[in-house]
């Protein structure tokens, strides 16, 4: 029975020897590997804030527009009220004189509850909007983050690629300044 064997080519013994060596790649490859999920973290809380801002700047356009409406409502109890008044003043009858202004002090009355729930609405889409961009705030911290901590990603492909082993502490800052100014997003 003949037994095979494999003899190494010195180019494969080389590239063996070099691969088990460079442990500096690997070293840099493992950054690069955490420095990809600490962004991936990054963009998803800052898609997240994104997210909520934008419903709560809807809802603050919602409530804007409802407040809108009720504003109309006040112009037409407000018209109908005049018009009232001036059919009051107008009347011979004093039936028809009572019945006006009656009328007319309902439509005070209902003209005075529709602009209270006008403000209302206003306030309400004052805060809406005052709460969506607080939320929009982290939004822009993180997405600075994750450009600092992209840029520090292609740093480090830069450092194996190039091996110049100074290029790694600028990689390292620019993660670092990632690292600081998303978490400034959080206070």
């Amino acid at each position: 029975m003949e037994e095979e064997f494999e003899v190494p080519s010195p180019h494969e013994h080389a590239l063996e020897e070099h691969a088990e060596s460079d442990g500096f790649a690997q070293r840099v490859a493992l950054m690069t590997a955490i420095l990809a999920t600490i962004g991936a973290l990054f963009s998803y809380e800052s898609g997240s804030a994104q997210n909520a801002a934008m419903f709560l700047k809807n809802e603050s356009i919602l409530k804007q527009a409802e407040a809108s409406d009720q504003w109309a409502y006040y112009q037409a109890k407000s018209v109908k009220s005049h018009l009232d008044g001036i059919a009051a003043a107008l009347a011979t009858d004093p039936a028809q004189k009572a019945t006006f202004a009656a009328d007319q002090v309902k439509q005070d009355t209902e003209k005075n509850e529709v602009q209270t729930k006008a403000r209302e609405l206003e306030e309400q889409s004052r805060k809406l909007g005052e709460d969506a961009e607080a939320t929009l705030k982290p939004h822009h911290r993180l997405s600075l983050g994750m450009t600092l901590v992209q840029i520090a990603v292609a740093l480090a492909a830069i450092t194996v690629l190039t091996r110049r082993r100074w290029l790694i502490w600028c990689a390292a800052a620019a993660a670092l300044g990632g690292v600081a100014v998303a978490a400034t997003g959080f206070i």
